[in-house]
């Protein structure tokens, strides 16, 4: 077993992205309890809670991706006693270690992540369609966290009182 170089920090970070994790669950189910199409995209000018579920949806959506791929994934390679590399190495490393299923779809997710955030609703077709992906993708962000966390907890849990918990994404019904 490796000896950690900064086990608050992961913790942290685990921590971090759990709690993300199980706020983006709660939307996730909320938001798409109902079919999403260019309609619903469009009677969201006259339906601000809704337009507020979405964002909060975008946003935790973006956050998880962006807290696994830009701090925990480069933490834990430091934990490794590696040396982080660019963000695609970094996401290839978790893919040859099985800890991440495809780099492919990960890179889709960041790139629906930038539509859903800096083309917002420009295109009701168009945004519904990345939306539906999203929410298609929430797995991949659930599986990532709890496969890191569980490499992690293997190998470094001992060192921390409180290792956070796995996620449960079993209610999620993905078209």
């Amino acid at each position: 077993m490796n000896n950690p170089v900064d086990s608050a920090r992961l913790l942290f970070l685990m921590d971090t992205v759990e709690r993300q994790g199980r706020h983006l669950l709660t939307t996730t189910g909320r938001l798409f309890s109902q079919p999403i199409d260019a309609n619903w995209v469009e009677a969201l000018e006259e339906n601000p809670g809704l337009a507020e579920r979405l964002d909060a949806f975008v946003a935790r959506f973006a956050q998880m991706q962006d807290t696994i791929g830009d701090r925990l994934i480069p933490e834990l390679r430091r934990q490794l006693l590696e040396t982080p590399g660019a963000a695609l190495d970094n996401l290839n490393r978790m893919e040859k270690l099985g800890l991440l299923s495809s780099v492919i779809d990960w890179v889709e997710a960041r790139n629906l992540r930038n539509r859903l955030v800096h083309e917002y609703m420009r295109d009701p077709e168009e945004f519904a369609a990345a939306l539906k992906r999203a929410h298609a993708l929430v797995p991949l962000l659930i599986e990532t966290y709890n496969a890191l966390n569980g490499y992690a907890k293997a190998r470094f849990g001992n060192h921390a009182s409180q290792w956070p918990d796995t996620l449960d994404n079993r209610h999620i019904k993905v078209p």
